[in-house]
């Protein structure tokens, strides 16, 4: 069966100091890991094409397909704080984009696809650890309800990547709404170029907020738009216990998904300051710090739209203040909407956020697994197993109780909304870390997909998968996780 992709390559079409144009890189022996049938349907791409031998030679870089205008994108960005003015994409490649099904339009990005202009001293591959990761979160993430970049296929290149070990090398493709990102305006704009801020703008509107562009000032309107869906993003984010663990702004997607999965992880025990990043030593992106370095972020976007926001630098200014100070009661509305139906609250009414956060002060103050805790509410019984303290749980669950009776449908319609808002199976580091080390070690792939299975349905629980749903136990914690770049 031949591969036919109906690329239709926008950004390509952008001024040449966008990007830089080059093929991927080929590698020795590529093998097929993982085929995500259900997103090529979705993209239009007939699966079995790109399982065929044609189609592999696309995955792992051997060979574009017809209609592909390979790049790699320019970008720079904030590093935990510190500004790098160039940094792109230096072990990716913007295969090109497509319009699916569904009427959207995506990216097709190879990741671990070889040097480009922008790798600086990379060596522009990638490992099969870090690309598995990627693969069950963003499709974890994505089955969960939140904004992610999907993974479309796995592939192995027959040829070693050197870490701090030899490992395994693969080749990624990654599925976005987008790859263009709070450090694609401010390549431009420390360069002192308006006019590509002016056409990034353009573009990003047409592609992702084309409402913006018939207000008075589309510019103004398209960034209230992107604090708006990174907003609620991140709410999304704390409401299933993500962290992150490298929010730079180069991995800050204009488009309000979640975007490079290094050194992710899910938090076991409830405590704000978790960080798992083994290069985050002061706990700049810790899970609770997560909402402040957003906006932060949002903040660097507005400096490099000041140009386009007023008729005069104080014009701009305010319209960007404005713009900025709508993030926290976005987030707060978002998040705290979140934690009400974690508790199974279809209703608001005053005390109920003094309920959540009393809630979540229980978990803190006994180490409580996030996830477990919320789930087992739905058997508040088997939930006060959970607490050190039962007499303290008990108080609260009184005061719960009381809320609950007080609202339409009572106890049993909550039990319901809070199984839908409350997943029994999320991305447990240790099976991540499980699995991984037997598909590296000893090419074992099974532990991959039987977790990459239960992950598709994360809010569907199963007592045959207990095993899934619990934590970590003392010898299988996982303490730090790793960029893998």
């Amino acid at each position: 069966m031949t591969l036919s992709i109906p690329f239709d390559n926008s950004y390509a079409r952008l001024p040449d100091r966008f990007h830089a144009r080059l093929d991927p890189k080929p590698v020795a022996a590529p093998r097929l890991v993982r085929l995500n049938t259900a997103l090529a349907e979705q993209l239009g791409i007939d699966p079995e094409a790109l399982a065929n031998p044609e189609g592999l030679a696309m995955l792992a870089g051997n060979a574009a397909p017809p209609g592909a205008e390979p790049l790699a994108q320019a970008y720079a960005g904030h590093q935990f704080g510190h500004f790098v003015p160039q940094l792109g994409d230096g072990r990716a490649c913007l295969l090109g984009e497509v319009i699916g099904r569904d009427g959207i339009r995506r990216d097709i990005q190879l990741k671990g696809s070889g040097t480009t202009p922008f790798s600086r001293a990379g060596d522009g591959r990638a490992a099969l650890g870090p690309v598995l990761r990627e693969y069950l979160v963003s499709e974890a993430m994505a089955a969960l309800g939140v904004p992610t970049t999907r993974t479309l296929a796995a592939v192995t290149t027959g040829e070693p990547v050197w870490r701090e070990t030899r490992l395994p090398g693969a080749v990624l493709t990654r599925i976005a709404s987008s790859h263009i990102r709070v450090g694609t305006f401010q390549y431009f704009a420390a360069r002192g170029d308006t006019e590509a801020v002016r056409l990034l703008a353009d573009h990003a509107i047409a592609r992702h907020y084309p409402d913006a562009a018939g207000a008075d000032n589309p510019y103004s309107a398209f960034l209230d738009a992107v604090i708006a869906a990174q907003a609620e993003l991140v709410a999304r984010w704390l409401l299933i216990g993500f962290i992150h663990g490298v929010m730079n702004t180069d991995n800050c997607a204009i488009s309000g998904e979640t975007i490079d999965y290094g050194p992710c992880a899910f938090m076991d025990e409830y405590d704000p300051a978790t960080v798992f990043s083994s290069i985050d030593h002061g706990g700049r992106y810790a899970y609770g710090n997560q909402p402040r370095i957003a906006q932060w972020n949002l903040a660097r976007l507005a400096e490099t739209l000041l140009p386009l926001l007023g008729a005069d630098e104080d014009s701009s200014m305010a319209a960007a203040r404005e713009a900025l100070s709508a993030f926290a009661p976005r987030f707060e509305t978002a998040y705290r909407t979140g934690l009400r139906r974690k508790i199974g609250l279809t209703t608001e009414r005053e005390g109920d956020d003094a309920l959540t956060e009393d809630f979540l002060a229980l978990l803190a103050a006994d180490r409580v697994d996030f996830t477990l805790a919320f789930r087992g509410l739905s058997d508040p019984a088997s939930a006060r197993t959970l607490f050190a303290d039962g007499a303290a749980f008990d108080a609260w669950a009184g005061r719960w109780r009381s809320r609950l009776a007080a609202q339409p449908g009572g106890a049993d319609a909550a039990y319901g909304v809070m199984q839908a808002a409350n997943p029994a199976f999320i991305p447990r580091n240790h099976l991540v870390e499980a699995a991984l080390s037997a598909a590296t070690e000893q090419s074992d792939f099974a532990p991959f997909e039987a977790l990459l299975d239960v992950l598709s349905r994360p809010y569907q629980g199963d007592p045959a998968m207990a095993a899934y749903a619990r934590g970590p136990r003392e010898e299988e914690r996982v303490l730090q996780t790793f960029c893998g770049t």
